[in-house]
């Protein structure tokens, strides 16, 4: 969220400076200066973003996310300066930069969206989605020996997810029988769901209690 409110600042503060050189458009100074120091960082940020989501394949990390989110703009702003540096130069079209300048400040300014929502969603332990919870439900009515399932509950907490069920079963199985089930339930949750911690409470069908209407 910081690094969001970083970038949102930074995007402001470009928008300002657009607005001021649509108003009164000027040349760009140094544009070969500028067109090297772009070329130079556009290949410098390609490298690190596609370095970044390697990481993010191996760890899941949400900061590392939203830093790759943050240089991913910055690579449609740098070739965006490009291209504004080469108009307002050779065609002497000032208004070219401030005009691109706004929608590199578009690009942040959906980039910040989104790292505000994922990192929301990750600071208030999310439930996971609806087609992740079905799907938890029904590889638990797989197993022959289960007659329902309620109580799911699930959520996220940085990189990792938590599910928790109730499973009905026979209330004539022994103890041990019943916790041979719930194992297996167990595994083949955790199998599709590698990062999830299971838990599941076992309890007799038919057996009237309060349940969650959720």
């Amino acid at each position: 969220l910081v690094q969001a409110c970083i970038i949102a600042g930074s995007a402001a503060y470009v928008a300002f400076e657009a607005i001021v050189r649509l108003i009164e458009p000027a040349p760009i100074a140094a544009p070969a200066v500028g067109t090297g120091v772009m070329m130079v960082s556009l290949a410098l940020t390609i490298a690190l973003v596609s370095y970044q989501r390697y990481v993010v394949g191996r760890t899941g990390s949400i900061a590392i996310g939203a830093d790759s989110l943050h240089y991913q703009a910055d690579v449609m702003t740098n070739v965006a300066v490009l291209v504004a540096i080469g108009i307002s130069t050779v065609f002497e079209w000032y208004w070219a930069d401030p005009l691109l300048g706004l929608v590199v400040v578009a690009v942040i300014a959906a980039s910040v969206k989104s790292i505000v929502l994922e990192s929301l969603d990750v600071l208030l332990d999310r439930e996971l989605a609806q087609q992740s919870r079905r799907e938890i439900i029904e590889i638990a009515k797989r197993h022959p020996a289960v007659l329902g399932v309620h109580d799911l509950r699930t959520r996220t907490s940085g990189t990792h997810e938590f599910i928790q069920f109730h499973l009905e079963l026979d209330p004539a199985l022994t103890l041990a029988a019943a916790h041979e089930i719930t194992d297996e339930v167990e595994a083949a949750v955790a199998a599709r769901f590698p990062r999830a911690e299971v838990i599941i409470h076992a309890d007799p069908y038919g057996l009237t209690e309060p349940r969650d209407q959720f």
